[in-house]
């Protein structure tokens, strides 16, 4: 009985002993259940942000169908035009019409506050220039009654035929 008591002993002194090591044992389970819980609601946050995302990838995605059907028909229209564009336009030509693009407001403008209003004057200045053509005739007519007169016309007429043709003047 002796020997049972004295095992019982060293089994109850083994079995104290280990029971601090059976504290830091629940205290590390505890620890790591804390972390586990945590590491729960971070993924449960991580899917809730995931699940925001994929709605609007989904509305994403139905908007960039939606669009694609309606531009469908005149892209497919507009291919061979966009073809030819690509295939015949040089760098020099697109920077060109950069340039141009940038000289609109400018030209924009000198068309509305010069060009415009000359062509709209154009209208009155024609009977003017007729006035004056028969204005000139009248004067030629007159000079050519001075004596003297034709023979100097004449000789201006030659003297202007010859430079036309490139003679030097005498």
């Amino acid at each position: 009985m002796l020997s049972v008591l004295e095992r019982s002993a060293g089994a109850v002194e083994t079995l104290l002993g280990a029971v601090p090591r059976v504290v830091a044992l629940l205290d590390q389970a505890e620890a790591l259940l804390e972390r586990a819980d945590a590491m729960v609601a971070r993924t449960e946050e991580t899917r809730a942000a995931a699940s925001v995302v994929v709605a609007r990838t989904d509305e994403t995605v139905t908007l960039a169908a939606a669009l694609l059907d309606r531009l469908e028909p005149p892209l497919t229209t507009l291919q061979p035009t966009l073809e030819r564009l690509a295939e015949t336009t040089d760098p020099a030509e697109v920077d060109a019409l950069v340039r141009l693009v940038d000289q609109l407001p400018r030209l924009t403008e000198e068309l509305e506050t010069h060009v415009l209003p000359i062509l709209e004057s154009m209208g009155t200045v024609a009977p003017d220039l007729h006035d004056l053509l028969d204005v000139s005739r009248e004067l030629n007519e007159m000079l050519t009654q001075v004596p003297g007169i034709s023979r100097m016309k004449r000789r201006i007429d030659k003297e202007q035929a010859a430079e036309a043709r490139g003679e030097p003047r005498d």
